[in-house]
């Protein structure tokens, strides 16, 4: 029993510096998204494979902005959660990938085109392409685009303060998304 435990030891400390360094893990982060109003997100990725990596991330942004009184606010308000997978058709976490994501978000948007504000829930499906380039060997940059698609329950309110409700209902959308310039970090 003990020559097993032993035997069991020295395998992990064999292999623990070979995944170290398969590079599975990524953290990162949008830079437009702090652009629009503070929203705070994070992305984390496991290469499952050569060419294949899932990813589970989040934006959130919980500010109001006020320019004097109350009447002059706006927000871009939201918590969003997605899941998806990435295929690399050269290598995980370098050159080009196309993506897609499954996708729920919470918002309040207003104020910012018009004094109306609109609040709701969206569920859908994102797709996007880009390009990852590696700056250093744990340090990449990404750019890419898409479009997300799916069904909003909303409520639209004649101002951003007032709280009166002037439409509600259910409706399909086609949006843009995932607008990157992000940040990346490979463990």
């Amino acid at each position: 029993m003990k020559t097993l435990r032993f035997c069991a030891l020295v395998l992990m400390l064999v292999m623990t510096p070979l995944c170290l360094q398969a590079r599975r893990f990524a953290l990162s982060t949008n830079l437009i998204d702090y652009a629009a109003l503070c929203t705070v997100n994070l992305d984390a990725a496991y290469a499952v494979d050569r060419q294949w990596s899932l990813s589970l991330g989040g934006r959130y942004n919980p500010w109001t902005f006020r320019k004097g009184d109350v009447s002059r606010q706006f927000q871009t308000r939201q918590i969003s959660v997605a899941a998806g997978a990435r295929y690399w058709p050269w290598h995980v976490y370098s050159g080009w990938w196309i993506s897609g994501k499954i996708r729920y978000q919470e918002y309040n948007f207003g104020g910012i085109l018009s004094r109306g504000a609109r609040e709701g829930d969206r569920v859908g499906a994102s797709f996007s392409a880009g390009y990852t380039y590696m700056l250093r060997p744990n340090l990449n940059i990404e750019f890419g685009i898409g479009f997300w698609t799916g069904i909003d329950w909303y409520s639209e309110y004649s101002c951003v303060f007032c709280g009166i409700t002037s439409a509600s209902g259910r409706r399909g959308y086609i949006l843009p998304d995932d607008l990157t310039i992000s940040i990346s970090y490979v463990f």
